[in-house]
């Protein structure tokens, strides 16, 4: 049985426990976009902003090296790098039902590892590898919009064969067109969803409509940020009464910066934390958070439905997560074929209903009719755009603006 399954029938019961993500990173897009697209009304035309990173070129134009021996046709075996709660997982097998159905008709070994917490600090980790061409082992990693154009754009990845992912065809239409990865010849959208907050029903039982709800005093020192930068910093920006995917600068991004160090000097904020909020929230370490609704709905299922998820009124985050080969992967048709078998409507519904984020694979909300049809209406795996409505990409920055606005986030936040 799905985790959605367990979820309240109602509709908008459901909306508010599952509520707030995504953005994407942890799925339509975990951050980034092309100036301008927020506002748009309808799936395609929000989500087709999500894209980041400057401007590639449609090969990489770092120094990455020569892509790694392709041994798949000896080595049966494909190593995939992703967030935690992102895939499908079964409590009682303690196994990942897609991933198993994936091995059995492939006959490939899938080792699976939920080792990104978060963007910076994973590649922070591989990068000096990735510069040498060198295998990182891992054969997948799964990131956000925007550094997945930093990846693509220092030529840190491969090329995807199109023809060995034939079902790359049912990517959304809306997300086939991203500025990070011209002609998507180096990535494929994992999942995308929304940021916002995210409190404790126990603990605050008059709920949050803003961030600066998280600025009350009665919370100093149990309130907790995430360290995407876009999603934190974007939220105050929302704030602020600032358009995040629209035309902003220095001073838009340091009012919002000012925010965030005055709420740590002060000890408002407990900690600033990737995917690992969570187990804070669960010990009761943290009341209230900035964080992605797709986990809080994971974490509700296994803690008796305690917090709630939404969007502020100010708005919300929208961002992408993507599946890429590094450069020195050394099974990367593999890799295809993996990635092949995820964008099957069938498997993208099965793992829609279990990690309840946007999904990006056209033909999913109707194969959802077979695992759970309550979710085929779900705005928060299938957004309307009412649901759209309120959720904003953060704009494309150029390299010298992600240089110095994540160079003095991370100073802010003592990374």
């Amino acid at each position: 049985m799905t985790r959605a399954q367990d979820l309240p029938a109602d509709p908008l019961i459901r909306a508010l426990v599952q509520q707030a993500r995504q953005s994407q990173r942890g799925s339509v897009s975990r951050r980034s976009v092309l100036a301008g697209a927020a506002g748009m009304a309808g799936v395609g035309a929000l989500l087709a902003a999500c894209g980041t990173g400057g401007t590639p070129s449609g090969s990489g134009s770092g120094s990455g090296g020569a892509a790694g021996k392709d041994v798949s046709a000896t080595d049966k075996n494909v190593y995939w790098a992703n967030w935690t709660l992102y895939l499908d997982y079964d409590e009682a097998t303690q196994s990942y039902p897609s991933l198993d159905g994936f091995q059995e008709q492939s006959g490939i070994t899938a080792h699976y590892a939920e080792d990104i917490d978060d963007n910076d600090t994973y590649f922070g980790k591989v990068q000096g590898q990735l510069a040498n061409g060198q295998d990182i082992g891992q054969d997948i990693v799964t990131l956000t919009d925007w550094m997945a154009g930093r990846m693509i754009r220092l030529g840190y990845t491969q090329e995807l064969d199109a023809a060995k992912i034939p079902n790359s065809v049912n990517l959304l239409e809306s997300l086939k067109t991203v500025d990070f990865d011209p002609g998507r010849k180096h990535s494929l959208t994992w999942q995308s969803g929304f940021g916002g907050v995210v409190w404790s029903k126990e603990k605050v039982p008059g709920g949050m409509r803003s961030v600066s709800d998280l600025w009350n005093p009665e919370y100093k020192g149990r309130i907790e940020v995430l360290s995407e930068m876009r999603d934190t910093i974007g939220l105050i920006m929302l704030e602020q009464g600032v358009d995040i995917s629209g035309t902003w600068g220095d001073d838009e991004f340091y009012a919002a910066l000012a925010v965030l160090e005055e709420n740590i000097a002060s000890g408002q904020i407990r900690q600033v934390k990737g995917n690992s909020y969570k187990e804070d929230l669960i010990s009761g370490d943290a009341v209230a958070v900035i964080g992605w609704s797709g986990d809080v709905t994971q974490i509700n299922f296994e803690n008796d439905d305690r917090w709630t998820f939404a969007l502020p009124d100010a708005g919300g985050t929208l961002w992408s997560d993507n599946l890429m080969v590094p450069v020195g992967a050394t099974h990367k048709a593999n890799a295809e074929a993996l990635m092949d078998y995820y964008f099957d409507p069938a498997v993208a519904a099965q793992v829609a209903a279990y990690v309840n984020y946007i999904c990006p694979v056209q033909g999913a909300q109707e194969a959802m009719a077979d695992v759970d049809p309550e979710l085929m209406e779900d705005p928060l795996i299938f957004p309307d755009s009412a649901t759209l409505a309120k959720s904003f990409v953060f704009r494309s920055l150029t390299p010298d603006e992600e240089t110095k606005y994540n160079g003095d986030f991370l100073t802010a936040v003592g990374a």
